[in-house]
Order: structure tokens, then sequence, then C-alpha cells
């Protein structure tokens, strides 16, 4: 794998998580993984709270490629306080915050060639005054995206799932949805997938939101009413789109060799299938950015934290993936504007 111009830049999450393990993991396993070089980004005391690694504490990306090779590189930008693993409070909070935001921030200014998140606490997060659903929606706003333009895909090496509604209560989906949500959705996956994948022609499968798919309205009418006119509506713009079909169908090794994504309706009907087949190496991505951002498909698991329990899979899978994405998106721009030329 050719990496990205720039390295990847990995906020860490949460310091009191096992964000700052299984960034320390992966980076003892990049040579195994050929991982792209990357640098953390937050507090280095919470790496060394729970790694006897080298770490080298660096003021600059460009500094990384130096460094990579022998140490873990570490752009300090926030005080956690003291750090206990296993332990949050606000003030490792606002680290992780602080930490997002700057690692978004050299993300979009092409300092970092990608941004890899690490697991934060949102119930932490919301007592200093944090008023997004989760990471993906404050990444969106300061990219500069809608929330209806930003998607949430949950990736692993044999399912890609996409949640049309996210972080809401069951009770409330129904209301949320819409023919043109799902359309919206639909179209940024579709056009992600091709950049983001090199997949010229994805095939998009759409779950029901009711037991077997409301068998014909006997059960519900929101696949006729909503989920079926907004697949028409995706089929004459020339998506590859069908459906809708019973979730409960729609993940077995058969069904899932013929779609490149599922669109689920809700959090738990995409989030399920995604962590029962690859729950250690589960990839988050945000579709529609301007830049590339994954995380692992993971918690904070403050209950493991600082016991050398972590499993960094997932970790690895995402900078893996950043890295991906992140090449493909240069080589189609560099092919683009040699077309141009």
């Amino acid at each position: 794998m050719i990496a990205p111009i720039r390295p990847l830049a990995v906020a860490m999450g949460d310091p009191a998580g096992i964000g700052p393990e299984i960034v320390a993991k992966a980076w003892r396993s990049r040579d195994l993984h050929s991982l792209a070089p990357f640098f953390a980004v937050g507090d280095p005391r919470a790496i060394e709270a729970v790694w006897d690694g080298p770490v080298a504490r660096i003021s600059d990306p460009g500094a990384t490629a130096a460094a990579f090779a022998d140490a873990l590189p570490v752009l300090t930008v926030a005080d956690a306080g003291t750090i206990v693993p296993g332990q949050p409070d606000v003030e490792g909070a606002r680290c992780a915050l602080d930490s997002m935001e700057f690692a978004t921030g050299l993300t979009r200014s092409a300092a970092a060639g990608a941004l890899v998140t690490g697991p934060v606490s949102k119930s932490q997060l919301y007592q200093i005054g944090f008023t997004h659903p989760g990471q993906t929606e404050f990444i969106a706003e300061r990219c500069g995206i809608s929330k209806e333009n930003a998607v949430m895909m949950l990736a692993g090496p044999t399912l890609r799932v996409v949640p049309v509604t996210t972080h809401i209560p069951l009770a409330a989906v129904c209301d949320a949805l819409s023919i043109e949500l799902i359309v919206a959705k639909a179209r940024v996956t579709a056009r992600s997938l091709t950049r983001n994948f090199g997949i010229e022609s994805p095939r998009l499968a759409f779950a029901g939101l009711n037991p077997h798919a409301g068998e014909s309205g006997a059960i519900g009418r929101e696949e006729i009413e909503i989920v079926e006119p907004a697949i028409r509506q995706l089929r004459a713009e020339g998506i590859d789109a069908v459906g809708p079909f019973a979730a409960d169908t729609m993940f077995h090794p058969r069904a899932r060799a013929l779609y490149d994504v599922a669109i689920c309706l809700y959090h738990d009907q995409a989030l399920v299938p995604l962590k029962t087949l690859h729950f250690d190496e589960g990839v988050n991505m945000t579709l529609g950015l301007p830049i590339v951002r994954t995380s692992p498909d993971h918690g904070t698991a403050f209950g493991i934290a600082g016991q050398d329990q972590a499993e960094p899979g997932a970790m690895i899978a995402a900078i893996r993936m950043a890295a991906q994405a992140a090449e493909r998106r240069a080589l189609a721009d560099a092919e683009m504007a040699a077309g141009a030329a």
C-alpha cells in the first residue's frame, strides 16, 4: 500500500479509556499491518500511563515521518489533568474534545492526510457543553457539511452498513424517516463508495422498517409510502438500489454477496449485524465529508482501561481504511487534474 502524501492524524479519544492503549498497540503493529505513518493527537501522558514503549513528542505533523520508524509520534494539544485509566472526568473530556477538534483542523488544512478518531465518552462530553449526538455530527459541522449530507457507514471485511437514522430513540424513527432523507443519504453513500473504495457502480440494498418488510402493508406501510418511492427515485437517477427486504434475511453470507452496502433505517438494525460479524475490526467511516474520517467502531471500555486487555484490531482497521481511502482520493484527483490539462 502506498501511504498518503501526509501522515494520518489519530485523535486519542478519552484519555481514561482504551484509546491511548489501542493507538500505541497499532503503532507497535505498524510493520505487521503495513500501516501508513500516523501521529497521535492528545496528551502523551495518557499513552505513557498504559504503555512503556517509545514516544516521540512532536510539535508539527511534518516531524512524523522522521520519528515513526522508532517511536510513536504524539502531538500535544491539551492537558488532561490527572489521568487514571478507567476513571473518566471532565478534564479528560475537555482533552478529548480539544484533540478531536485540533486533529480535524489539521486534516481540513491538509497538514494531515486523513483523520482517525478514538473512542470518547459522550456522557462526559455532555458535562462540558457538547451538544452533538456524536463525533460524526461534530466533525461534519466543523467541515461545513449538513447533517443530512453526512452519512455514518460501518464497515468490516464482509459487510458495510449505513443507518439512515442514528442516535435517536426508536420511538422517533418513524417520524424522522422521509423519502427525501433516504434519497439524500443514499446519494452520498453511492458517491462515497466510488470515491473512497473504487466501486464504480455501487449496489445498495435497502432493509424494510417493519417485520417482513411490512408484508405488503399488512404490518406497516412505511415500506410502501416511504422506502419504495425513495428506491424508485434513486433508480431513476441511475443508482443501483434494490429492496426493501426483510431485515432478518439480509445478512447471511449469500445475501451479503449481492450488495456493496446495506441501507438500514435505524441504528441497531445496522450495527447489530456489523458488530456480530466484525466486533474486533469494525470501522466507522463518515461519508460525504471533504476529508477522510474513520474511527474504530467501539466505545471507551473504561472497565478494562489500563489492564493491557484492549484489542487494537478495530483501530488498526480504521487507520488502514483511512489511508487507503485517502490514497484513492489522491489518485482520482490527480487523474482528474491530468485529464483537465
